[in-house]
């Protein structure tokens, strides 16, 4: 039988750190965003992205893709350390040392939160050494030119870095679906650098992402 005293003496399970309500703080009046830890904040304005998007098309056009791929690069390292950082802190143990599930739901939480969208992430294609995410609302693909290219070059950039810090591998990022070319949900394959350059030629052809997962777990298999 469990006492009282045990009860008492035991640490409180720990919340939602990214809790909307909790994680982000600060004077809205005087327009100062931080987080719970007193880190400062930025809100980007839709007319800005909208603005950078149509900027980096007119000065440099295609090329847009991977100039903002490297922005979400950079981005994403220092994502990763205020990640690490935050999540190690309040939990009281590495990344390590959490279970898979709590990781995740952690990162999901804290995706919503930064206002980056809803997250999903897949492992069933990780056997052929790719992990999936799924994203739907991104505000990337909300005000990025229509119906012209993929759009979330950024959120790309973001998750490669992420996971290569977390990995210690160098590994890339493509996305294969976009909601602004009228797809339902955001999709993008994680995997080693050199693999995921597969899926250019397929993407120039205008392949699904069905398809091209497809092509991937096959390129695996005939590899071995």
């Amino acid at each position: 039988m469990i006492s009282i005293t045990d009860l008492v003496e035991k640490k409180p399970l720990k919340g939602n750190y990214f809790s909307p309500d909790a994680y982000v703080q600060g004077d809205f009046e005087l327009g100062l965003l931080e987080t719970r830890q007193g880190s400062r904040l930025i809100a980007l304005p839709e007319v800005l992205l909208k603005g950078i998007y149509d900027g980096l098309d007119e000065e440099i056009g295609q090329a847009s893709g991977i100039v903002l791929y490297n922005c979400g690069r950079w981005w994403g390292k220092s994502f990763y350390r205020r990640f690490l950082g935050e999540v190690s802190e309040y939990y009281e143990k590495s990344l390590a040392q959490m279970e898979m599930a709590e990781f995740i739901s952690c990162l999901k939480q804290c995706w919503k939160t930064h206002g980056w969208g809803v997250a999903e992430f897949d492992f069933d294609y990780y056997p052929h050494g790719f992990m999936v995410v799924k994203t739907v609302n991104s505000p990337f693909a909300a005000a990025a030119p229509q119906n012209k290219q993929f759009s979330c070059q950024p959120e790309a950039g973001i998750l490669s870095a992420f996971f290569s810090q977390l990995t210690g591998e160098d590994l890339g990022c493509v996305q294969t679906s976009c909601e602004s070319m009228g797809a339902e949900a955001n999709y993008f394959v994680i995997g080693l650098a050199e693999r995921i350059k597969l899926t250019e030629g397929w993407l120039e052809e205008g392949q699904d992402h069905p398809t091209i997962m497809e092509r991937l777990s096959r390129s695996e298999m005939t590899s071995l």
